[in-house]
């Protein structure tokens, strides 16, 4: 089986590398970061004119028409570039949540215990997972309106990590078609009541949908995992210290050839992910590729020296938003945990047939 990119795919690729170096160059970046990570709408839009969004849904009713092997390649682009703003969420809600395909909303989701990125700029919020009413099929409600506006009330912020994330800690718990919001404050819980919760329930079931996040994560700390192994060469090589490039060292040399050798195997890893759609592959894949970006960034701290650890340096941003990815969707001991009952297990069933079949381990949430 030939895994190689075709024309159209490496078109694709290119296409969006350029359209983020034109509308999210370096100055941008940094220009986010004085902005303490509040979205550009303008920025937003423009992703969704692209068909960043939209990649994914059929073209008859106004999307892209292309699979999960061309959104992994979006996806990769947008960690080389440090995009911000919970691009997942709002991938995943195209055709569910108004607005989001085009862009014009923004959609973010809560997943797990962790904390929820962008909610105080988002215009719905994703509850994958929550109980559905008796006889329905377990999916994602989007929380539009009132009551988002009261879940937001009762969401607390808490200090992110990454100056490019805002999180906020998500009240406890649910909303449905037929309930009120419910929080643990009794004056936050009867404002939600008096006010109508509207939700739509996507089709798709939440194992699904919470895997198709944890792979195309993996993707967006893949293209991480690149950038700071680019990062770290070219600075090793331009950088001297006893006449001589620090690159000719051969502790760099040592530093660079690992980051290389954790990129490529999570590449291979996340791109055969991307084609087979297998929870058991995505878990492997997740968890190279958090290694790759968490490690890969450090060790392009370490070669930059005293410079990379200062503010105005990119890299510790690589570092704090790949520490983030790592525990969103898919964290560590839940894949590990996926992977620890499939190798158990005494017979499989085929991999096609298995696909979104599994039980889903706790994860956290997700952007």
């Amino acid at each position: 089986m030939d895994f190689q990119l075709s024309d159209d795919q490496r078109a694709l690729r290119s296409g969006m590398r350029d359209l983020l170096g034109a509308v999210f160059d370096r100055d941008r970046l940094r220009a986010a970061v004085e902005r303490d990570g509040v979205l550009d709408r303008s920025l937003w839009r423009g992703l969704g004119a692209a068909g960043f969004f939209a990649l994914r849904l059929p073209e008859e009713t106004g999307g892209v028409g292309l699979g999960l092997p061309e959104a992994v390649l979006l996806f990769e682009e947008a960690g080389r570039a440090l995009l911000p703003g919970p691009l997942v969420a709002t991938h995943l809600a195209a055709g569910l949540v108004k607005g989001a395909a085009d862009g014009e909303a923004v959609v973010t989701a809560v997943a797990g215990g962790l904390p929820v990125a962008h909610l105080a700029e988002a215009d719905a919020v994703l509850l994958v997972g929550a109980e559905p009413p008796a006889g329905e099929t377990t999916g994602a409600e989007a929380l539009t309106g009132e009551a988002l506006r009261a879940f937001v009330a009762a969401a607390r912020p808490v200090r992110s990590m990454d100056p490019l994330t805002p999180l906020h800690r998500a009240p406890t718990g649910r909303v449905s078609a037929t309930e009120g919001f419910r929080v643990a404050s009794e004056r936050t819980r009867a404002d939600a009541e008096r006010a109508p919760a509207r939700t739509e329930r996507t089709p798709a079931h939440a194992g699904r949908f919470r895997f198709e996040a944890a792979l195309l994560t993996a993707a967006e700390q893949l293209g991480s995992a690149a950038r700071t192994t680019e990062a770290a060469v070219q600075h090793a090589g331009s950088r001297e210290q006893f006449g001589s490039p620090v690159g000719a060292f051969q502790a760099v040399k040592h530093l660079c050839a690992d980051m290389l050798a954790r990129t490529e195997p999570a590449r291979a890893a996340v791109y055969a992910a991307a084609v087979t759609g297998d929870p058991v592959e995505i878990a492997a894949a997740k968890l190279l590729a958090d290694e790759a970006a968490v490690r890969n960034a450090r060790d392009c701290l370490q070669i930059h020296g005293g410079m990379g650890f200062t503010w105005e340096a990119d890299v510790h941003l690589h570092l704090k938003r790949a520490w983030l990815r790592a525990a969103s969707w898919l964290d560590g001991a839940g894949a590990e945990e996926l992977l620890a009952a499939d190798l158990g297990a005494a017979g499989r069933l085929p991999r096609s047939s298995a696909a979104y079949g599994r039980p889903v381990p706790e994860a956290g949430g997700g952007g």
